[in-house]
Formats: structure tokens, sequence, C-alpha cells
């Protein structure tokens, strides 16, 4: 894999903070548009309190959807803007 680039797999488990450090849970799966093949949502596993309490957009299994938009960062963690989800 090129410098740079992450797969889907290693997506899979991470933690999502936001860059306050506020806890939202685990990646468990990616969505894509399937026309453009772009990244559309992070689908947020074993969802924090705080994420639930939020009114974020779920899918068909009641799962947080985190627009991949707001993603400003991908190492350790997923860290996304906090600001970008309300």
């Amino acid at each position: 894999m090129e410098e740079g680039r992450i797969t889907g797999n290693e997506l899979k488990g991470k933690k999502i903070v936001s860059k306050t450090g506020k806890y939202f849970g685990t990646v468990q799966d990616l969505l894509f548009d399937p026309k453009s093949g772009e990244i559309v949502y992070l689908v947020v596993g074993e969802a924090s309190k705080y994420a639930k309490s939020l009114e974020l957009e779920r899918d068909e299994n009641g799962d947080i959807l985190i627009p991949f938009y707001s993603v400003i960062s991908i190492g350790d963690f997923v860290i996304i803007s906090e600001e970008d989800l309300i």
C-alpha cells in the first residue's frame, strides 16, 4: 500500500473521537456511493452514550452514521469535526 493510504479493513475497529476528545464509538463499516466510489459514511459500532444522545443519521439497522466529510484525520484514531455533525 502506498504511503498515505489506508485500507477499509485498517479503518474498521478504530476509535472515533472528536477534535475536542469526545468519544463516539468505533468504525464498524463504511458506506460508499456506488456511482463515484467515494466513502460517504462511517458506520459507528459500540456507540457511546454521547453519540447516542445526538440526533445523527442512522442506517436501517439503527447504527449511527458519521458523514465522511467530517473526518479531519486518520491515524491511531479517526478524528472528526463535531461542528460538521450538528
